[in-house]
């Protein structure tokens, strides 16, 4: 028996930005739009006729704004809610708030642009929605066309081994769905000189900074998005810049990072099998590899990987998880060496970097 589509509600100001979701949700088979709203009333009195199983939700309304009317949503009747934000520095703190309330995702608006830019979209748009779809709450493409996923191979192809040890430790992190929060609790749990972190976490463009930025303000330990040849550091995380893969590599004893474009690896740029690939080739038994919360599989190849090469290996549960994907798929292909709880992995990433 075929599985119910995702009904989804588009709510958005613009009615040309309407129509591109429109578009581009009813295109995938499994997703249908029952409808779309100019504003939140009238997504209310929608919503008070039918329920949806998941609402995109503009940040910037008349009448009633986006962060305000997700408030309503969550208090009187929780709802998976993607955030789908314009790429603007000024409205990125405004929209990271947006996950604080209890939004499962953010995710960019499609811009009328190359075709490459758009199937691009495409993808990331109908993944985030069926995340949403089978998301945890918290309390506060084209027709049958296959969707692209390749594999690290696309960015950084396999090596025959991993580089000499050094004993310089480090940790590397993936996360994607409900990670933001997920991201907030480890880290923000961890001494000062806690080993050097490398983190890449699906998020837009833009958002990655400001997503930074608040996680400096309330960790014992710096964060930044990281540049192309930053150096990792005891007592800093560097998260992967959105739209961007990252790579961790090795000169000597020192471990720095690289910023590169690229193809969508498992849907994703940035994408976790890049990176957890990257530290088994150059880190090996030096790294400590943590994949958290996350729709899919991306992560799971580069995990199994990481654990071949003698690195320490820790998936998050799934009592924990708002989508026990990622960490799943990494423990049926035999990469999670341990599966914890959320409270308790910062704590054994410490003990095995150790």
């Amino acid at each position: 028996m075929a599985r119910p589509k995702i009904r989804v509600l588009i709510v958005d100001d613009s009615a040309v930005v309407r129509q591109t979701l429109h578009d581009v949700l009813s295109r995938d088979p499994a997703i249908e739009v029952m409808g779309t709203a100019s504003d939140p009333f009238v997504a209310a009195e929608r919503m008070s006729v039918e329920a949806p199983d998941v609402i995109t939700l503009d940040i910037e309304m008349p009448r009633m704004d986006g962060l305000t009317f997700l408030q309503k949503i969550m208090r009187e009747h929780p709802l998976p809610v993607v955030i789908c934000s314009s790429l603007a520095e000024s409205g990125a703190q405004s929209t990271l708030k947006a996950l604080e309330y209890g939004a499962v995702d953010i995710i960019a608006k499609p811009r009328l642009g190359t075709k490459q830019f758009l199937e691009e979209s495409s993808v990331l748009l109908c993944q985030a929605v069926k995340a949403a779809a089978v998301a945890r709450l918290r309390a506060p493409g084209p027709g049958n066309r296959v969707e692209p996923k390749l594999s690290a191979d696309a960015i950084l192809p396999r090596s025959s081994g991993a580089m000499l040890e050094t004993t310089e430790k480090v940790i590397v992190v993936g996360a994607s769905t409900g990670g933001t929060e997920a991201l907030r609790a480890l880290l923000e749990v961890l001494p000062p000189d806690a080993p050097g972190i490398v983190i890449v976490q699906h998020m837009p463009e833009v958002f990655t900074r400001a997503f930074a930025d608040r996680l400096n303000g309330l960790c014992q330990i710096s964060v930044k998005e990281a540049e192309s040849n930053d150096t990792v550091l005891r007592g800093r995380a560097l998260i992967a810049p959105g739209n961007r893969h990252l790579l961790l590599k090795r000169s000597g004893a020192r471990y720095y990072v690289e910023i590169k474009e690229g193809p969508l690896v498992n849907r994703h740029r940035p994408s976790v099998d890049v990176l957890f690939r990257s530290a088994a080739r150059y880190a090996g038994r030096n790294a400590v590899g943590v994949i958290l919360t996350g729709m899919g599989d991306d992560g799971a190849q580069g995990m199994l990987e990481m654990k071949q090469a003698g690195a320490a290996t820790i998936a998050q549960d799934e009592a924990t998880c708002v989508v026990f994907g990622m960490p799943n798929e990494a423990i049926k292909r035999g990469g999670a060496g341990q599966v914890l709880p959320l409270p308790s992995i910062a704590g054994t990433m410490l003990a095995r970097a150790r």
